[in-house]
């Protein structure tokens, strides 16, 4: 693994991670990382975030089964958000969409 590069937190110690399709470039969900979800992410290379509302660790798929298995993570150029590229084996979203983003407003 290569070294991990300057990432910007928050004050909050989070990141937000952008989770993308990796074959078609379709964005199934934006969550929440911090150093510790980050590294088992890398290591595990499932999808793992920080749940703000239950302050604990989460590891997409874990008892839905839709496991996100990670590709590849980037950082953009100011280093304060990622982009997760994953093959999804199911929906990203909690209502069984597809992706999170289903509803447009105009």
């Amino acid at each position: 693994m290569t070294d991990m590069p300057e990432l910007k937190y928050d004050d909050k110690g989070l990141i937000p991670a952008v989770v993308q399709q990796q074959d078609t470039g379709e964005v199934l969900m934006v969550a929440w990382m911090n150093a510790e979800s980050l590294q088992r992410t890398l290591e595990s290379k499932t999808t793992w975030f920080w749940s703000r509302s239950r302050q604990e660790f989460w590891n997409k798929g874990a008892t839905s089964g839709n496991v996100q298995h990670v590709k590849e993570v980037r950082y953009d150029c100011d280093g304060d958000t990622l982009l997760v590229l994953v093959d999804a084996d199911g929906p990203a979203c909690h209502t069984g969409e597809r992706t999170c983003f289903y509803r447009a407003i105009s």
